[in-house]
């Protein structure tokens, strides 16, 4: 197995982890990887039980290193086309998921590696990780997401800068630029990433669920747009047990148990 899932149990139950298992090519983004971590996604979206979904690495010293460049050279222009499509597809549906999800990295994430971070909606990193959009050393652009979601993210003129002269940066860096959410001391990241998923757990499931479509859905539109497509996700929450369960809780003054009900 190159994907791994776990489910965590007790009271991090809720909390899952997807890691990337592929030592000798260094979670290199081969197509047998590709496809497990595929349909890894797809049991994932369906499971209403899924909290919050950490990706990380099981390999020391590397994240991901992006494209499998030996795979890629046996490849005809059209195999490359569709190849790069299916790494594409990928990261849509990490991040379309609609669970909130967690990039814990140590180590490298370069091209497609980095991409994939992208696509988490939170990024904690070990202070030794170095990073980067590496594609126009080898004369290709990042084909994956990267031009789209790292603009977004730090802003279009830095975003250039990175891609254009394909810079590796570390966790230092990064941080400076906004790319990550969390700096971590060296090794620490997956545990890092673990206690922000457990602040996340504590919250009513379908709020979480409705928060993120919300954040994800508005910010592609104008504020007036998103201000009703925030209305809209609210109203769901109305009807909701768990809204009635958080008030009762407040006034109680005891801790809410919610049910994603």
């Amino acid at each position: 197995m190159e994907v791994r899932v776990e489910h965590l149990e007790g009271p991090d139950a809720g909390i899952v982890l997807l890691g990337l298992d592929r030592p000798l090519a260094k979670n290199a983004l081969g197509r047998e990887l590709l496809t497990q971590f595929r349909q890894s996604l797809a049991a994932l979206r369906l499971d209403a039980t899924v909290r919050v979904v950490v990706v990380h690495s099981l390999v020391q010293g590397i994240f991901c290193a992006g494209a499998d460049l030996k795979e890629r050279t046996t490849m005809s222009p059209a195999e490359t086309a569709a190849y790069v499509q299916g790494i594409r597809d990928a990261f849509d549906e990490l991040e379309d998921l609609p669970m909130p999800t967690i990039a814990a990295i140590e180590g490298g994430a370069f091209g497609g590696g980095l991409e994939m971070a992208l696509a988490a909606d939170l990024r904690v990193v070990g202070s030794e990780a170095r990073m980067g959009l590496v594609e126009t050393a080898l004369a290709i652009i990042p084909g994956a997401g990267g031009t789209q979601r790292l603009p977004r993210l730090i802003g279009i003129s830095r975003a250039k800068e990175l891609i254009f002269t394909a810079r590796r940066i570390g966790a230092e860096e990064a941080e400076r630029l906004g790319l990550i959410n969390q700096l971590v001391a060296v090794g620490e990241a997956l545990s890092a990433a673990l206690a922000l998923a457990r602040e996340i757990l504590s919250n009513g499931p379908l709020a979480v669920r409705l928060a993120k479509q919300a954040l994800d859905g508005g910010s592609q539109l104008s504020l007036t747009a998103g201000l009703a497509f925030e209305q809209a996700c609210y109203a769901q929450v109305i009807a909701t047990k768990d809204r009635l369960e958080g008030l009762a809780a407040f006034r109680e003054k005891r801790k809410p148990h919610f049910r994603g009900e």
